[in-house]
């Protein structure tokens, strides 16, 4: 299969943006895809430590760009998983330290020997992120269900589609169904009538993605959670499959049969 490169990016920071970029990569790199998830938040590396592999930096992002190393000295491999890779970034730099030409070049010199390159972005529209973002042809969004977060992430739908991405799909992380119940939470379908894009998942929030983030071991790795579950849905979707949305509201239709509803349409 041609190689397909994903930005993953947010309007507003502490979305979970990094924590949906591991376990997309490590969910898709289970499902047998050869996968490099490419920490492009600069100055604020974070890929690294919930992927587990913070211990086995030799080279980053900047040596490449720099000269100081070649592409594939700064693949870091997934111990748990062969066809799992990672390039961190530094800490030390600024994230103008990348330009877009830079990314264009290093995505495209790993696209031959890879099915999947995931961009972690940073978050916000400076140009860490246009720049993170050129070198990829798809784009997720990954929004929490705050009406801050939610405006932040329709800025970045809109520079993403002035750039081209495409397609944009949408993740609604950490929702909480008993405060969406309690009309406490903004709904899914109230996200999607605010940013209509395509949604690709919903993780529900979960104290497991503490443990996880501070442990180093991405959801899918571990005991069956409901946000594990979902991410590895979001994989199987992005690669095509119709999978049902989870119930995350025992059962009692409302907002979450018109998730499926809304799902089915496409």
């Amino acid at each position: 299969m041609k190689c397909r490169t994903i930005v993953i990016t947010s309007g507003k920071g502490g979305v979970g943006k990094t924590t949906a970029t591991a376990n997309i990569a490590a969910a898709l790199a289970q499902s047998g895809y050869k996968v490099v998830a490419v920490d492009g938040d600069v100055g604020l590396r974070n890929l690294d430590v919930i992927m587990g592999l913070e211990n086995r930096i030799v080279y980053t992002l900047i040596d490449v760009i720099e000269g100081n190393c070649r592409l594939n000295q700064a693949l870091i491999r997934d111990k748990r998983l062969d066809s799992l890779y990672m390039i961190p970034t530094a800490q030390s730099k600024t994230k103008d330290a990348v330009s877009a030409e830079q990314m264009e070049k290093i995505c495209a010199d790993l696209a031959p020997d890879f099915d999947f390159i995931l961009i972690d972005s940073p978050a916000g529209i400076e140009a860490g992120f246009r720049n993170a973002a050129a070198g990829a042809a798809e784009a997720l969004v990954v929004t929490t269900p705050e009406v801050s977060a939610v405006r932040d992430a329709d800025r970045i739908i809109g520079l993403l589609e002035s750039m081209g991405k495409s397609p944009i799909k949408l993740i609604v992380n950490r929702i909480r169904p008993e405060m969406v119940k309690r009309g406490e939470m903004l709904s899914v379908d109230d996200v999607l009538d605010i940013l209509a894009v395509d949604l690709v998942g919903v993780i529900p929030d979960d104290k497991s993605i503490i443990t996880s983030a501070n442990s180093g071991e991405p959801l899918i790795f571990s005991a069956a959670t409901k946000a594990g579950e979902a991410f590895k849905n979001i994989s199987k979707r992005i690669c095509g499959e119709r999978v049902p949305f989870m119930d995350l509201f025992d059962n009692d239709g409302g907002v979450w049969a018109s998730i499926r509803r809304f799902f089915s349409k496409g």
